[in-house]
């Protein structure tokens, strides 16, 4: 989902820094509610585990250039499951700000629509999981469809975000590369809740995890 290089140019990049602002005033409102609930250590844990595995996410598992962007497994809607939206999405944030540092500087100028990118599908999630989960539910009981729900979303969010910078940056030059983009996303789309549930599974599968500050309380915890 990197938006390349060019794309968006000039004054048009501080649109960029204002989105990802609000994405970070976010971030920081469910950081405070996560330490709350279990503390900085665990807090910091669980954004420690969200980092490594987007950093692993970006730059192992298979990624294509198609259309305006790039084409990436990033399993937000795993992490959020996993971790809880707050760890995600500091997570998301800084494995972006790392991937960018090491490897591609030439993205670090596109980092802040790259994070909005990221994190506002997040939030958008996060809010569908308290309307389309029960508050008796645990987040390791979800089925295939609760799961393809939230991760149709988060990709749509995606694809939608991407759709927005590159019609920012050059109109109606960017609706084929666009289209191509979107169509290539829907693999991910498929793909994403078939690893939401085999993670879950494995989840079950781990003694010692109920109550372990490593995962969300949702995630065997009903609500």
């Amino acid at each position: 989902m990197h938006i390349e290089e060019g794309l968006v140019t000039g004054a048009k990049l501080a649109v960029g820094y204002a989105t990802a602002a609000g994405a970070g005033l976010w971030t920081a409102t469910c950081a405070a509610q996560a330490m709350a609930e279990r503390g900085l250590a665990a807090l910091g844990a669980r954004a420690a585990i969200a980092t490594a595995a987007t950093f692993t996410f970006f730059e192992v598992l298979p990624h294509y250039p198609v259309g305006v962007s790039e084409v990436h497994f990033i399993l937000g809607s795993t992490l959020f499951l996993i971790l809880g939206a707050a760890p995600a999405a500091i997570g998301l944030a800084l494995g972006l700000l790392l991937q960018g540092i090491l490897f591609a500087p030439l993205d670090l100028p596109q980092y802040g629509m790259n994070l909005t990118t990221l994190l506002v599908p997040l939030f958008a999630i996060a809010a569908l999981a308290r309307r389309l989960i029960a508050p008796g539910t645990r987040y390791a009981d979800l089925t295939y469809g609760q799961a393809l729900k939230l991760s149709t979303a988060y990709q749509g969010g995606v694809v939608a975000w991407v759709a927005f910078w590159a019609f920012l940056g050059q109109g109606a030059d960017a609706l084929a590369p666009v289209a191509a983009f979107a169509a290539a996303y829907t693999v991910v789309i498929v793909v994403e809740p078939l690893v939401d549930l085999a993670v879950l599974a494995a989840a079950r599968s781990v003694r010692g995890l109920q109550g372990s500050p490593l995962v969300a309380p949702r995630l065997f915890a009903a609500a």
